[in-house]
């Protein structure tokens, strides 16, 4: 991250208060899951210290998305039926959503928006196997983290940018330029790393808009980076998490289908996929 960035950044964060949190029992979970010995009754006696967390994982197990047979009642069968980085995520994207609260309209889009992506990440990175599923849904739940949090340090400039989208049909990353002298990209990568997450994620959720990671050679967070990117425009193309559907975006002449070497057919089809699995599990995610 740019030094002089970097340091408006934290003189903004400073000023304003403490940087959004996820809940305690996501990080204690994510550091028993990397332990050889651990048992399913440790993990979940961390995960019910937080109640909320707790029925939200449940009722998640329980959504199409996952499709268990058999109606998940405890979390020690959730974990059992699931496995270890099923559940992470899970419990992540539980806790994840809190940040967003209160819930008002711009919460409620950059929620959708990011849930989406997840979503769209996780396809495509099943169709191609490239990345780890797992991993890209994080990815695309996280890719946009910083927006919200620019909201949180100031709402009133976060509205403008806003105004500036929707009003002259510009994106964010322009808009966002005329109000603030830190990019989305560049707060997610400081939040998520003060949060201790991978710095494959870290340098995702900083280059989305980017790919300067192919400048670094690092070929897999290039593949990652694609996949969050063109999971970012399936959004946008079906018009969730924004006020309206760009029909017009032309999915297969961008940088994330080149790199991920997708023909028009296959592009077709996981947008087809996307589009039924987000309107199957967006009320198991969304509430």
């Amino acid at each position: 991250m740019d030094k002089v960035m970097n340091s408006e950044l934290e003189h903004a964060i400073k000023m304003a208060g403490d940087l959004p949190t996820i809940p305690v029992v996501a990080t204690r979970v994510m550091q028993l899951i990397e332990l050889e010995n651990v048992t399913i009754d440790e993990i979940a006696r961390v995960v019910m210290t937080d109640p909320a967390v707790a029925a939200r994982v449940i009722k998640i197990s329980n959504s199409a998305y996952y499709g268990c047979q058999r109606q998940i009642q405890s979390l020690p069968r959730a974990i059992v039926l699931l496995g270890l980085n099923t559940l992470k995520t899970i419990i992540v994207t539980a806790s994840v959503k809190q940040v967003f609260q209160p819930f008002g309209l711009t919460e409620k889009l950059l929620w959708e928006h990011s849930f989406g992506a997840a979503l769209a990440a996780r396809i495509i990175a099943g169709t191609t196997h490239i990345v780890n599923e797992e991993e890209a849904f994080l990815a695309g739940l996280f890719h946009d983290i910083g927006k919200i949090v620019m909201h949180t340090l100031d709402q009133s400039k976060f509205q403008k940018v806003m105004q500036n989208c929707y009003n002259d049909k510009i994106c964010f990353s322009e808009a966002e330029k005329n109000f603030f002298p830190f990019s989305h990209e560049e707060v997610g990568a400081f939040v998520i790393n003060k949060w201790n997450f991978p710095e494959t994620l870290i340098e995702v959720v900083r280059q989305h808009h980017s790919f300067n990671s192919e400048v670094k050679n690092d070929h897999y967070v290039t593949q990652l980076t694609s996949i969050v990117s063109l999971a970012n425009l399936f959004c946008h193309k079906l018009g969730i998490g924004i006020r309206e559907p760009q029909n017009e975006l032309d999915l297969g002449k961008s940088t994330g289908s080149r790199l991920c070497n997708l023909s028009e057919d296959q592009i077709d089809s996981m947008l087809m996929r996307f589009e039924e699995t987000y309107e199957n599990s967006k009320i198991s995610f969304m509430s």
